[in-house]
C-alpha cells in the first residue's frame, strides 16, 4: 500500500537517490547506503519496482539498470498506509460491496448501500483516496 499511497500524494519522501546496476539476491537488494528499517523506492526492475522496506527478504533475485532511492517516510504515514490497508480489505476487496454496479441494492429481505462521495465534479463510490483525501493532503506535492 506505500506505494500506492506514495503514488497518490506524488510524494515519496526521498533522502537521496541512487541510478546504476543493482543486484538482489537471497531475496534482499545490496546497497550500503540504507540503514535497517529505512523504506526505500526501486525503480527499473523487472520484478520488485515499489516501496520496500530494508532488509527486505522476499525479493525475486535479479540484477537490474534502474534506480533505487533512499526514502524517509514519516511514522504518521506509514500508520495511515496502514489504516487504508484495513479499510481497503473490508471496503475495497473483491468479495465485499465494492465490487456491485449499485450504489445500493434490495432483495429477499436484504439491503445494502454503498458509501457514496460527492464533489463538484460528480459523485460515486468511496473509495480510499476520497475517505481519507483530508488526511492525505497534509502530505500531497502538487
Amino acid at each position: 500500500m506505500l506505494t500506492e499511497l506514495c503514488q497518490e500524494l506524488r510524494n515519496w519522501f526521498d533522502l537521496e537517490r541512487h541510478t546504476g546496476t543493482f543486484e538482489i539476491t537471497g531475496g534482499n537488494l545490496t546497497a550500503d547506503f540504507l540503514r535497517e528499517g529505512q523504506y526505500f523506492r526501486i525503480m527499473g526492475s523487472i520484478f520488485s519496482d515499489g516501496v520496500h522496506q530494508y532488509p527486505a527478504a522476499d525479493l525475486p533475485d535479479e540484477t537490474f539498470e534502474g534506480a533505487v532511492w533512499a526514502l524517509a517516510i514519516p511514522q504518521a504515514v506509514i500508520n495511515l498506509s496502514a489504516e487504508i490497508d484495513t479499510w481497503q480489505t473490508k471496503y475495497g476487496g473483491a468479495d465485499g460491496v465494492a465490487t456491485s454496479p449499485f450504489a445500493s441494492e434490495s432483495f429477499g429481505g436484504y439491503s445494502y448501500s454503498k458509501a457514496t462521495f460527492s464533489s463538484s465534479g460528480g459523485s460515486g463510490a468511496a473509495t480510499w483516496q476520497t475517505v481519507f483525501k483530508s488526511r492525505l493532503n497534509a502530505w500531497r506535492k502538487m
